[in-house]
């Protein structure tokens, strides 16, 4: 089999283009046509194969999930408007009322509140556990327990657990383990061969190619038995494997209506092509930097999992590799020098998005976790001091002489 990279700009089985063209179509449309009375009803009782309506269905976004599809060796792929939909159509998916998930209390903010402020007034509870205590984990599942969720790395907690530990716990107690691969992408991360059942992913991330686009998607794995979660039995009958997959497209996805646009479809095919290219450069740009700021005196502590001395690191390189993500994070002396210092670049720019090709920088205390109050900012492991840096793919000598004057400001 070809490499990553190779399949990634080489796709088999791609859409055929007229003219031979080498990019795919794009089918900016809403509904399609059928030849008689007969196939449109076929279509709709799932019995023929069809696109229908771009809610549902359309042959741009198929072809984007076919792509991620080859890519991973998933056995199946939803493409969604962005990962938050990713995420909250699979919890809708799998619980309701009375039921619970097992999760980590060190998430990105807005996962936070789906979980506790959204889906806790309709009846499900979110167990917040230390997701690197096995022990913790083990601790809260029940018979009630539909999921154990994390993020691969924790935004901006920069946590890494230990897929196969949690997934040997889950397959115990037969609780599937879905995991937030944005910050790794199967480029970096196999989540297959560790046994994880989902694969949620923002691909308005590294995927889209610079922040084109919104996107999200949902990766089955093939390695849930999705009968063994109450509601899902009849699926299971019906579609084996797939039924999770099928639920999702026929029901909750088509129901809820987060669909991906065509153009969003289309500018993410594009992004696959160059993605492991870019998850190279900004890997190695990431690493060089905080290497770099965990010399300097100015700089309380950073945090990335590519630092020999980082707790994770260990973890890391068994799961990842040689490669660490482009996200790190460092503290300063306090919140109002950590503002004078983002306040003082110059180049790296002061947004809210990762992996864009740009680097970019927040304060994710008062920014993305502002919802939350200080002592629960510190529970979740959101410090005052803490700066999260998205590193892009620029020449990493120029962001660090950017770096470098800031910090001399302070």
């Amino acid at each position: 089999m070809h490499d990553f990279s190779t399949r990634a700009s080489n796709p088999t089985g791609a859409m055929e283009a007229g003219y031979k063209a080498l990019r795919p179509p794009l089918y900016d449309s809403v509904a399609f046509e059928f030849e008689s009375s007969k196939d449109i009803q076929l279509a709709f009782e799932g019995r023929k194969s069809a696109f229908a309506y771009s809610r549902v269905s359309n042959p741009t976004v198929s072809e984007f999930e076919n792509r991620i599809k080859d890519l991973s060796g998933s056995i199946g792929v939803l493409a969604l408007s962005s990962g938050m939909a990713a995420i909250s159509n699979t919890v809708l998916a799998l619980a309701g009322a009375g039921t619970n998930g097992v999760i980590a209390k060190t998430l990105f903010g807005n996962s936070v509140s789906l979980f506790k402020e959204t889906l806790g007034p309709w009846g499900f509870e979110s167990r917040f556990v230390d997701i690197t205590d096995m022990e913790a984990v083990e601790s809260r599942i029940d018979k009630n327990t539909r999921f154990i969720f994390l993020e691969i790395i924790s935004n901006p907690q920069m946590e890494v657990a230990n897929i196969r530990k949690l997934v040997d716990i889950g397959n115990k107690y037969n609780v599937p383990v879905i995991l937030d691969g944005t910050l790794t992408t199967p480029y970096i991360f196999n989540a297959k061969d560790a046994g994880v059942a989902l694969e949620v992913i923002s691909s308005t991330k590294y995927i889209s190619g610079g922040a084109t686009s919104t996107g999200g998607l949902i990766l089955d794995y093939g390695n849930y038995d999705w009968k063994k979660i109450p509601g899902m039995e009849k699926w299971s009958k019906a579609y084996g494997p797939l039924a999770l997959m099928v639920k999702l497209r026929r029901e909750v996805y088509r129901n809820v209506g987060a669909c991906l646009s065509p153009h969003n479809a289309w500018l993410q095919i594009l992004g696959l092509e160059t993605l492991s290219l870019r998850i190279d450069r900004s890997c190695e740009n990431a690493m060089a930097i905080s290497e770099w700021l965990n010399k300097n005196n100015k700089v309380k502590r950073v945090d990335y999992p590519g630092l020999k001395s980082n707790e994770f690191h260990t973890i890391s390189a068994e799961q990842f590799g040689d490669k660490f993500g482009g996200i790190l994070t460092f503290d300063l002396r306090d919140k109002e020098t950590a503002y004078r210092f983002m306040d003082s670049l110059k180049l790296i720019r002061r947004a809210t998005n990762l992996n864009d090709n740009k680097s970019l920088i927040i304060h994710p205390a008062s920014t993305i976790f502002s919802e939350y109050s200080l002592e629960e900012c510190e529970e979740m492991g959101v410090r005052e001091t803490l700066i999260r840096l998205s590193v892009g793919i620029e020449n990493y000598k120029d962001l660090l002489r950017d770096i470098e004057q800031a910090l001399e400001e302070l």
